[in-house]
C-alpha cells in the first residue's frame, strides 16, 4: 500500500511575500504534491491527541501539502516555515492511481454533475452549541454565512475536509458502517467524496504510538465537497445526522477536522501568481 505524508505548514508571518516564496520553493524542489490546499479554519478541534502540536500558541496553519512517500519537507523550504506537523498513512493504490485526473474533475466539475442543495442550511433555526459532533453550530452557521458571500474563489468553489480519526477499542467496525453510508448515500447525495483515506503509520516521522500518552491517530481522510454550502447542507440533513450519531460519534475516541481549499492555487506549478 503506497504511503502518503500530509504536511501542515505555518509560514513565518514576518517573511516578505512568504506564500509566493513558498510556491517558488516547492517548484524549485521539484516536488509534485497530490494536494496543495489553503487552510481555512478548524471545524472540529482535537481534544486528546496532538493538541500541543496542532493548537498551541494559537498556530495559524497556512497550507496542507500531501506528498507521495514518507519524506520530510526538503530543507530548502525550512527558512520559510514557522511550524510544521506531519502524518504519514498507507493509502490504497486505487485512490492514488490517476489522482490528478480524478481530482481535477472534482475541482472543475462538468455542468450538471454537482448535486443541487436540498436545504437552506443557513436559514435553519435549530443549531447546536458546538460543532464537535459534526453538527451545524450557531457559530459555524454564522461563519459560513459570512464566508460564502465573500468575493473569493474558495467561497464559491470546492472545499476539502482534512480528518484525523482515533477509534475507541473495538469500534472501528462502527465507523466503517458510517463510511459505507457516506459513500453510498448520505455523503454522495451532497457531493461528498472521500478523495484520500489511509491508515496512519508515522506522526512527525516517528512510528505511530499506541500507548495512552502517544498521539494515537488511527486514520486520516480528505473529504471533498463541491462547496461549503454543500457541506452545511449535509450537516442539517436528518438522515445524515441519524447515521452520524448511530455509527460515527460512538466510534471515535478523538477526531479533528480542518477545512481547506485547493481552489485558487491551481496555477502554482506553472508559476502563475496565485491569489494571496
Amino acid at each position: 500500500m503506497p504511503l502518503c505524508t500530509l504536511h501542515l505548514v505555518a509560514l513565518h508571518p514576518t517573511h516578505s511575500n512568504a506564500q509566493q516564496s513558498f510556491f517558488s520553493a516547492l517548484k524549485s524542489a521539484n516536488l509534485s504534491p497530490l494536494v496543495l490546499s489553503r487552510v481555512l479554519r478548524w471545524i472540529i478541534l482535537p481534544s486528546t491527541f496532538s493538541t500541543e502540536h496542532l493548537l498551541a500558541r494559537n498556530i495559524h496553519w497556512d497550507f496542507l501539502v500531501i506528498l507521495p512517500g514518507a519524506d520530510a519537507l526538503p530543507a530548502s523550504l525550512q527558512p520559510l516555515i514557522q511550524h510544521t506537523w506531519s502524518i504519514t498513512a498507507g493509502v490504497p493504490s486505487r485512490l492514488t492511481q490517476d489522482f490528478e485526473v480524478k481530482n481535477s474533475r472534482l475541482l472543475q466539475p462538468e455542468p450538471g454533475s454537482v448535486p443541487q442543495l436540498n436545504n437552506d442550511a443557513l436559514e435553519v433555526k435549530q443549531t447546536t452549541s458546538s460543532a464537535q459532533n459534526l453538527e451545524l453550530s450557531a457559530e459555524l452557521k454564522d461563519w459560513i454565512r459570512t464566508f460564502s458571500t465573500t468575493d473569493t474563489p474558495e467561497a464559491k468553489g470546492a472545499v476539502s475536509m482534512f480528518n484525523l480519526l482515533s477509534f475507541r477499542p473495538d469500534k472501528k467496525s462502527s465507523y466503517l458502517e458510517y463510511g459505507k453510508a457516506f459513500a453510498s448515500s448520505i455523503g454522495t447525495s451532497h457531493g461528498g467524496n472521500a478523495k484520500i483515506v489511509g491508515s496512519v503509520t508515522h506522526i512527525n516521522g516517528t512510528a505511530r504510538a499506541k500507548e495512552a500518552n502517544g498521539e494515537g491517530w488511527d486514520e486520516i481522510a480528505l473529504a471533498h465537497y463541491p462547496s461549503i454550502l454543500h457541506f452545511a447542507d449535509m450537516l442539517v440533513d436528518k438522515e445524515y445526522q441519524s447515521v452520524n450519531h448511530k455509527y460515527r460519534v460512538p466510534a471515535l475516541r478523538d477526531t479533528a477536522i480542518l477545512m481547506t481549499s485547493e481552489v485558487g492555487l491551481e496555477g502554482w506549478r506553472e508559476g502563475e501568481k496565485a491569489r494571496l
